[in-house]
């Protein structure tokens, strides 16, 4: 850790990090944001997953350089500064983050009475984050949180809480959700929303529903061009939580995003119809690849079975939204074949066409947009579809370019300058978030929309524990 040396000031920067401004130890929000630079200062909140570094993994002119990090010592906090100290000195267009550290036993404690910020991040450990989320928008202070925010249905509750203390003290509350920035996702949902093209959506039914979103992750992989090493209690589902809650949250985001655009939602727009879990079993070997550890720990051995640990990521819930049939499914695999990474399925059912994206072997594990016809679509689905793509749609995605494959089915061809990849998404999440602070309001539909998307996944759980 020899190179991390620059940035471990931690204990204390008491006076340095309030620098006496009386504003910072009040419980008054810092809401008037002018999109000034550096007038965002970044709390980083214990960061034991590796999104709570992409966020940082470029710079932003309305954010201070230097970050307050508040975490316990131990490998999740060596491993994010280790991330950090690695975008610092990448060669290519370095950041120049300077990592403020404190590491006491009450790290949380200390955050809420120092304040040094502004906006707090976090990614972590999910066990406790619904309180610290709610204790931190107590405090006047912003929250960006990486999903989920709650996972499980008596937790619920809180977070409805966190959304009506941030209106009360006027701060925003906003969890990442990278995939609308996906390309093949946006293209999906643009063209859903032509009448011409897609018509309208299907009601469809529990075993074929009108919207499909499947992603399959995998517990080896790579972050930023290092294998990544998680921790150990990502694979307790009391502290990570259930694949249900966990990755899904992405899908049902989606699916409300995707078939319901710019709609307000409620909870009684939801209606769970089914929900499933299974495990995935992760020999000793597994296990140490991925967290370098020899054995479980106590913890974990409850889900042991045989020198086995079995872990509920996967999960599944059926469900209808405003009556529209959907299923949202998670698969974690140890590790993807040659050539792969996770992946995403999705469909949206029209009236006139499927809207497809596969991301299999035979599209080089690429999401690929389709468009396919549905018997008895018109016969002005080509031309409205081409005009769709080739023309309407050229505006704000020059180069897209409709393929066709077969009789009744097209591609649209999209170029590579717009698959920028997962780890880009990060940061078009937090500058769409740094202008939601300059605006000092999130667009009306988008707290409502949250509520429901973690009402989804924790009544999903509900129904796939019975």
């Amino acid at each position: 850790m020899k190179n991390l040396a620059p940035f471990i000031v931690a204990g204390v920067f008491l006076a340095s990090c309030t620098g006496g401004n009386k504003q910072n130890q009040t419980d008054k929000p810092q809401t008037m944001f002018t999109g000034a630079k550096g007038e965002v200062k970044i709390m980083t909140l214990d960061p034991g997953h590796f999104h709570a570094a992409l966020v940082q993994k470029s710079m932003y002119e309305m954010v201070d350089s230097n970050v307050y990090v508040y975490a316990p010592e131990g490998d999740d906090l060596q491993e994010h500064l280790t991330r950090i100290n690695n975008y610092n000195t990448r060669a290519e267009s370095p950041t120049n983050w300077n990592e403020k550290i404190y590491t006491g036993p009450d790290f949380f404690e200390k955050m809420i009475a120092e304040k040094p910020g502004n906006v707090m991040i976090t990614a972590g450990n999910n066990a406790i984050k619904t309180d610290y989320i709610l204790k931190t928008i107590e405090a006047g202070i912003n929250v960006l949180a990486d999903k989920p925010m709650v996972i499980t249905p008596d937790e619920f509750p809180k977070l409805e809480q966190a959304f009506t203390v941030a209106a009360e003290k006027g701060v925003l509350l906003y969890d990442i959700m990278t995939e609308r920035h996906e390309i093949t996702t946006i293209l999906q949902r643009e063209l859903s929303k032509i009448p011409g093209v897609f018509g309208t959506i299907q009601t469809g039914t529990a075993e074929e529903p009108a919207i499909t979103k499947e992603s399959v992750h995998h517990f080896s992989k790579m972050v930023s061009g290092s294998p990544l090493k998680r921790p150990a209690w990502f694979f307790d589902t009391k502290q990570q939580g259930e694949g249900i809650v966990d990755v899904n949250t992405h899908l049902v985001d989606l699916i409300q995003w995707e078939a319901f655009p710019e709609v307000i939602l409620s909870k009684t727009d939801v209606e769970i119809v089914s929900g499933k879990r299974w495990t995935t079993d992760l020999t000793p070997e597994m296990f140490k690849k991925v967290t370098s550890l020899d054995q479980y720990p106590d913890y974990l051995q409850k889900d042991v079975v045989d020198g086995t640990l079995k872990v509920y990521s996967n999960g599944e819930i059926v469900y209808k939204l405003k009556g529209i049939y959907a299923k949202a499914s998670v698969i974690w695999n140890f590790e993807a074949p040659e050539g792969a990474g996770d992946t995403h399925y999705s469909i949206m059912r029209g009236t006139n066409c499927n809207l497809v994206i596969k991301q299999g072997a035979e599209q080089g594990y690429k999401p690929t947009l389709y468009v396919e016809a549905i018997d008895g679509s018109s016969a002005e689905l080509e031309t409205s579809l081409t005009k769709a793509v080739n023309e309407d749609l050229q505006v704000p995605y020059p180069g897209i370019k409709l393929v066709k494959q077969a009789d009744k089915l097209w591609m649209v061809e999209i170029p590579a300058s717009y698959s920028v990849g997962h780890e880009a998404h990060f940061t078009q999440v937090t500058e769409k978030y740094l202008q939601y602070l300059k605006d000092g309001k999130l667009p009306e539909w988008e707290v409502p929309n949250m509520i429901v998307k973690y009402y989804t996944t924790t009544e999903g759980l509900k129904a796939a524990l019975k």
